[in-house]
């Protein structure tokens, strides 16, 4: 998603919408619209346009159960989910939830959040005949991994060859080999647990991934959450995106045993994982991810200056391995799930 400026040819574009507006906003990259249908935000979208499509199907497949609240999508007066401007640019007018964020230092919350998301991927659904249909593949775990594992033997050549080294350059050639062969390990291992017949399975049971839930997407409203911004919706098995909104948390609380097993048993709770969802689980706490974003960051960004931050991050890693290797033993090799 882009930003957009408020001004005239962009709101006047609101004109394609049977709404009335009474008054416009700024908001986060984007316009906020006071109108007689409640607020509603209004954007540029970026992404395929028939991409658009699926994600609508799914929030109304998720509207129709009634069970978490979600975004909504509005049609113009044309049924049309786009409105495009005089340089082609496209727009969308979605629902907008006026209130803060899930709070990620509150651990009920996040156990909250964590409940919100499996209930969420107990009715967020697709017949396979309407994945077919809209020519959906299902996302490949294995494939994502040997892309990643090429662009580190990428970089690591390139560092290896390289005769000046900044501070950071050297520090990251330091611990490379242990981040590239825990890469190249965990892509191994996980090739040969996986069969083709998951992804067969994941489009049989029409399985969606919200695809970024973060706590920026998890919108208070009363005594439950509201998700929005389902741009990023992918076939995929949905602990996806628990293991997104786990990693995010677990970072930040140094690996914590405790408040991991909490997250699982509240997710747990809604909707139980199964004994192979749980191994995916742990193969992507597994992978060195965080690495390769440090070393794909440096890489396709402007390498004469390296901010201090990249250097930060790559010590926090470090510093952190000792207990997320911890964290794995006890939450998942040492635990039948």
């Amino acid at each position: 998603m882009g930003g957009i400026r408020v001004n005239d040819r962009a709101v006047g574009l609101l004109d394609h919408y049977d709404i009335e507006v009474l008054h416009t906003r700024k908001g986060r990259g984007a316009i906020l619209c006071d109108t007689d249908k409640g607020c509603l935000i209004f954007k540029e979208y970026t992404g395929n346009p028939e991409k658009i499509k699926v994600q609508n199907r799914l929030l109304e497949q998720v509207l129709s159960s009634e069970t978490i609240p979600v975004e909504q999508i509005l049609k113009t007066k044309e049924e049309e989910l786009l409105t495009e401007d005089l340089d082609g640019k496209k727009y969308v007018l979605k629902t907008y939830f006026e209130s803060r964020e899930c709070n990620i230092h509150d651990a009920e919350e996040c156990k909250e959040a964590v409940k919100t998301l499996a209930g969420l991927h107990k009715v967020m659904c697709l017949q396979k005949e309407e994945m077919e249909a809209y020519g959906l593949s299902v996302f490949s775990l294995g494939r994502e991994y040997e892309k990643h594992n090429k662009e580190l033997r990428k970089v690591w050549r390139y560092l290896r060859g390289k005769s000046q080294k900044s501070f950071f350059e050297t520090t990251l050639l330091h611990r490379y080999d242990y981040y590239l062969a825990q890469a190249l390990e965990v892509t191994e291992d996980w090739k040969a647990f996986a069969i083709d017949a998951d992804l067969e399975y994941i489009k049989e049971q029409g399985m969606f991934c919200h695809g970024d839930y973060q706590y920026h997407n998890i919108i208070r409203t009363g005594d439950s959450f509201a998700i929005i911004n389902f741009e990023k919706c992918l076939p995929d098995n949905p602990v996806r995106d628990l293991y997104l909104f786990m990693r995010k948390l677990l970072e930040k609380s140094n690996w914590s045993q405790k408040l991991g097993d909490s997250l699982l048993e509240a997710y747990s709770s809604v909707r139980p994982l199964s004994a192979r969802s749980f191994v995916e689980l742990y193969y992507r706490f597994s992978y060195p991810e965080k690495f390769w974003k440090i070393v794909n960051f440096y890489f396709n960004s402007g390498k004469a200056w390296i901010p201090d931050r990249n250097c930060e991050k790559l010590d926090i890693l470090s510093g952190q391995e000792k207990e997320k290797q911890a964290f794995l033993e006890a939450v998942f090799r040492t635990v039948s799930p």
